[in-house]
C-alpha cells in the first residue's frame, strides 16, 4: 500500500516538473534545461525525508515556488534553480560552498540570499522583527532576485496555511500584509501582491473575508451579466475601428473592496466600482499611445468619463515600469465602472513586474523607474542610522505611496509619493540642494517647505549657502531618503555646537577655579541630570546652561558633607552604582507632543504597552477613548499600523527644556539711517534665533517695531534683549509676549 502511495507521489513530482518547464515565461535553451534539472534533483535528494505538516512531501513546496517564479513572475534558470534549492542550505547538511561547487556562483549567491533571510528567529518581538526585514532589505544590495523569490516564497506559505496553528496563521499574516504586499506592489507583482493582500485578510480578519466573498458570489451573475452589457457595446464600434483587442471583467480584490469600506465607512452594496473592464490590445510600440488614445475616445462616445479619475499612465508610467490608461465612466443604471486600456507588452508588465520590464527595455540606454527607485532604495539602507522599527516604518510608507508627477523649471518630469512636500523635491533633486534649501515656489508662488505637492505642480528651489537644517525639518518631510540627509546633517550640527561648548565650559569652569577633566563632566552631567557629556556640552554650546547653575554646582562640589558622602558611596560594597548613576541620570522627556506642528492634546496612555516618557510612541486615535499612546515596538503596533493607518498620530516625547518658544518683541527708538540693517544684523548674529516675523515702521523721526522670534530658552532671548538695547538709536525694548 505504501509502496503504492510513493510511486504515486513520484508520478506527481514528475508531472510537477514537467508542468515547471511547461509554464516558464522565459523560452529556456538546453543550457537552461540541464541547470533546472540538475536543481531539481539536488533539491528531491536533499528533501528525500521531509514531510510538510499536512503530510505531502515537502519537495512540493519548492517546486511550488519555483512555479511562481518562472510562471507569474518569469524570472529566468538562474532564479528557478535557486528558487528549487532555496531550503536546502537551511534545512539539510549542504552549504553554499557546495552549491556553488556544483552550480555556479550566481545560483550560490541567491542561495546564500535566501538562507540569511531564513535563519533569523521566527518568533521575535517587533523590534527585532523590523531589525530581520532591514538585513532582507540588505540583500537587494547583491540582487534583486532574492526578494523576489522570497516573495514567491511568502505567496506559497500563505496559499498552504490551513494546517498551523490560529496564532502562527495571523502572525504570518500580519508580517505578510506589513512588508511582502508592499513590496510587491514596489516591484510591480501587481497579481501577487493582491493575493498576498487577500490571503492576509483571509486570516487576520476571518469574518469580514468571508463576508465579502460570499456578497460576491452572491451578485456574481448581475455583475457578469452587467459586464457583459458593456462588452457588447464597447465591441461593436471597436470592431468597426479594425482594433484587435481582448475585453475581460476585472474583479476588485477582496483585500481592496475591504480597504474602501472601512476608509468611506460604507457597506459592500455602496462600495461603487467593484468591478471593472480590462481591454488589452494588439499594437506596435510605435502606435501603442495613438492607440490607447483611439481607445479612450470610443469607450467615452459611449459612456460619460469622470474627468477627476482619468489616470494616463502611458505619458507618464508609474516608476515601477506600470502603463496604462484607467478610464472611470459612468455605465449603465448610473454606475460608476473603471475601464483600464493596456496594449498587450503593458499588459505583460502589469503581470509580470520586473522581469517583463527588463524584456522590453533590453538595448534602452536610459535608466527606468525601478532602477532609480532601487539605487534610492540601495542609498537609504547604506546610510540608515535610525532604528530598524523607524526606518521599516519609514521604507513601508514610501513602498505603497501612490506616486505623484510633477515638474523641475525646466520641465523635466519627476515622481515623487504622494504626501511628498517642495523640502522632499528638493532633496530628490540631489542632497547637497536639499540642505541648502532656503525656499520654495511652487508654481510661481512662494510656499512653505512641508507644502504638500500635486500632480502637475512646479517646483523651483532657492538654495543659500548659509541655510542649515532644523529639527522641525523632520516633520516637513516625508521621504526616507529626505529624512535620513536631515539626521546626518543635525547630528553633525550637534557635534559642532557640542565642541564649540565644550570649550565655553572649560573656561566658565576655570574661572570657577573648578578643574576641567572626565571627571568634573561626569558629575556636572550627573548634577544636571543628563544622559551624556555630549548632551552636557551641546546645552552649554545653545547656552540653556547658565552660569547660576554653574555656580551651584561649584557650592555643591566644595560641600565637604557632599565630598564626604561621595566617598562613603564608593566604599560601601553593597551600593551599586550603577543604581546611582540611574536615578541622578534620568532623561528630561517629560512632554508629550503630536503631529507635524507639535500640538499638546489630551491623551491616555495604554495598558498593552504602558510606555513611559522617553519611549518611541505614536498615538492612535480610537472611537470612544480620544488618543491613546503605544509604544513603536507594542504587541499591537503592526496590526494598528497595518490596519488603521489613517488614524495614526506622529507622537514624541520632548525635552521640555530643548522645546523651541516664540517671543515678541516691541521696539521703540529714534528713526535713523541704516537702524533697520544693524537691527536685522545683530539678531542674525545671535545664534540659535529665528525671526519668524518682523513690521518695523517710522513716523515724524519715531521708529516702532514688533519682532517675533523662536529662541530655544530664555538665556537666548535675555542676551539678544541687551545686544538690541545697544543699537545706536533704539530707545526701548520689551517683550508682549
Amino acid at each position: 500500500m505504501v509502496e503504492i502511495d510513493i510511486e504515486k507521489e513520484n508520478k506527481a513530482i514528475a508531472q510537477e516538473y514537467k508542468e515547471l518547464l511547461r509554464i516558464s515565461y522565459q523560452t529556456l535553451s538546453t543550457e537552461d534545461k540541464k541547470l533546472i534539472r540538475k536543481a531539481f534533483d539536488y533539491a528531491v535528494e536533499a528533501h528525500q525525508d521531509q514531510r510538510r505538516k499536512s503530510g505531502e512531501a515537502y519537495i512540493f513546496h519548492p517546486i511550488a515556488v519555483a512555479k511562481i517564479v518562472a510562471g507569474e513572475i518569469g524570472l529566468g534558470a538562474t532564479a528557478i534553480a535557486a528558487a528549487l534549492m532555496h531550503d536546502v542550505v537551511e534545512d539539510t547538511d549542504i552549504t553554499v560552498e557546495d552549491i556553488e561547487r556544483e552550480f555556479n556562483p550566481k545560483v550560490a549567491q541567491l542561495v546564500a540570499g535566501l538562507t540569511k533571510i531564513a535563519q533569523v528567529k521566527k518568533d521575535m518581538n517587533i523590534s527585532m522583527q523590523a531589525e530581520n526585514f532591514r538585513k532582507m532589505l540588505l540583500t537587494l544590495n547583491d540582487d534583486v532576485r532574492v526578494i523576489i523569490i522570497k516573495i514567491a516564497d511568502r505567496l506559497h506559505n500563505m496559499q498552504t496555511m490551513e494546517s498551523m496553528v490560529d496564532y502562527k496563521q495571523v502572525k504570518i499574516a500580519s508580517e505578510t500584509l506589513y512588508i511582502y504586499a508592499p513590496l510587491a506592489h514596489r516591484l510591480g507583482l501587481y497579481n501577487i501582491k493582491t493575493k498576498l493582500e487577500d490571503l492576509g485578510l483571509k486570516y487576520t480578519e476571518p469574518t469580514v473575508y468571508n463576508d465579502i466573498v460570499s456578497k460576491i458570489k452572491e451578485t456574481k451573475e448581475e455583475q457578469d451579466a452587467y459586464i457583459k452589457n458593456i462588452s457588447d457595446v464597447l465591441k461593436k464600434s471597436l470592431d468597426e475601428e479594425g482594433v484587435e483587442y481582448i475585453i475581460k471583467g476585472r474583479p476588485k480584490s477582496i483585500y481592496s473592496i475591504r480597504r474602501k469600506m472601512a476608509a468611506q465607512n460604507v457597506s459592500f452594496d455602496e462600495v461603487y466600482d467593484k468591478f471593472a473592464l480590462r481591454i488589452v490590445y494588439k499594437s506596435n510600440q510605435h502606435d501603442e499611445k495613438f492607440l490607447a488614445w483611439k481607445i479612450y475616445s470610443i469607450v467615452t462616445d459611449h459612456y460619460r468619463p469622470s474627468p477627476s479619475r482619468l489616470r494616463d499612465w502611458i505619458s507618464s508610467p508609474k516608476s515601477t515600469g506600470y502603463e496604462a490608461l484607467h478610464i472611470t465612466v459612468m455605465g449603465p443604471l448610473g454606475r460608476w465602472v473603471e475601464i483600464q486600456v493596456r496594449s498587450e507588452r503593458m499588459d505583460e508588465i502589469a503581470e509580470k513586474g520586473y522581469a517583463a520590464h527588463y524584456k522590453y527595455k533590453q538595448g534602452a540606454n536610459e535608466e527606468s523607474g525601478l532602477d532609480t527607485w532601487l539605487n534610492l532604495l540601495k542609498e537609504a539602507l547604506e546610510n540608515a542610522e535610525t532604528n530598524a522599527v523607524d526606518f521599516v516604518e519609514d521604507f513601508k510608507m514610501n513602498l505603497y505611496a501612490k506616486e505623484i508627477y510633477v515638474f523641475t523649471p525646466k520641465g523635466e518630469i519627476k515622481s515623487l509619493p504622494k504626501g511628498a512636500t517642495s523640502l522632499d523635491f528638493a532633496f530628490s533633486i540631489h542632497s547637497e540642494i536639499g540642505v541648502k534649501t532656503r525656499g520654495t515656489r511652487v508654481n510661481g508662488k512662494l510656499v512653505p517647505l512641508n507644502y504638500e505637492l500635486k500632480s502637475g505642480d512646479q517646483i523651483e528651489i532657492i538654495t543659500s549657502v548659509n541655510q542649515k537644517p532644523t529639527a522641525n525639518w523632520l516633520d516637513y518631510v516625508t521621504t526616507s531618503r529626505a529624512k535620513n540627509k536631515i539626521r546626518n546633517v543635525l547630528n553633525e550640527n550637534t557635534k559642532k555646537i557640542a565642541e564649540d561648548g565644550k570649550e565655553v565650559l572649560a573656561r566658565k569652569l576655570k574661572h570657577l577655579k573648578i578643574s576641567f577633566n572626565e571627571q568634573t563632566v561626569n558629575e556636572l552631567v550627573a548634577f544636571l541630570k543628563l544622559k551624556t557629556s555630549l548632551d552636557l556640552f551641546y546645552r552649554v554650546g545653545i547656552g540653556s546652561v547658565d552660569n547660576q547653575q554653574l555656580k551651584d554646582f561649584a557650592a555643591q562640589k566644595s560641600n565637604t558633607f557632599f565630598n564626604f558622602f561621595k566617598n562613603k558611596i564608593k566604599k560601601n560594597p553593597s551600593a551599586n552604582p550603577d543604581l546611582v548613576q540611574k536615578d541622578e541620570i534620568t532623561q528630561k522627556y517629560d512632554l508629550l507632543v503630536f503631529g507635524a506642528e507639535q500640538d499638546k492634546l489630551d491623551y491616555k496612555l495604554s495598558t498593552c504597552c504602558n510606555p513611559i516618557p522617553g519611549d518611541l510612541v505614536f498615538g492612535f486615535v480610537t472611537i470612544n477613548e480620544g488618543i491613546k499612546v503605544h509604544k513603536r515596538d507594542c504587541p499591537n503596533a503592526i496590526s494598528m499600523q497595518s490596519n488603521y493607518a489613517y488614524r495614526i498620530l506622529q507622537a514624541k516625547w520632548i525635552d521640555s527644556t530643548q522645546q523651541e518658544f516664540k517671543a515678541t518683541l516691541d521696539i521703540t527708538g529714534m528713526d535713523s539711517l541704516g537702524l533697520t540693517n544693524e537691527l536685522t544684523r545683530v539678531i542674525s548674529n545671535n545664534m540659535h534665533v529665528n525671526i519668524q516675523s518682523i513690521s518695523l515702521s517710522g513716523e515724524a523721526g519715531i521708529f516702532n517695531g514688533k519682532l517675533t522670534v523662536v529662541v530655544p530658552n530664555n538665556t537666548v532671548l535675555k542676551k539678544l534683549i541687551e545686544n538690541i538695547k545697544k543699537i545706536d538709536g533704539v530707545d526701548k525694548i520689551s517683550r508682549s509676549s
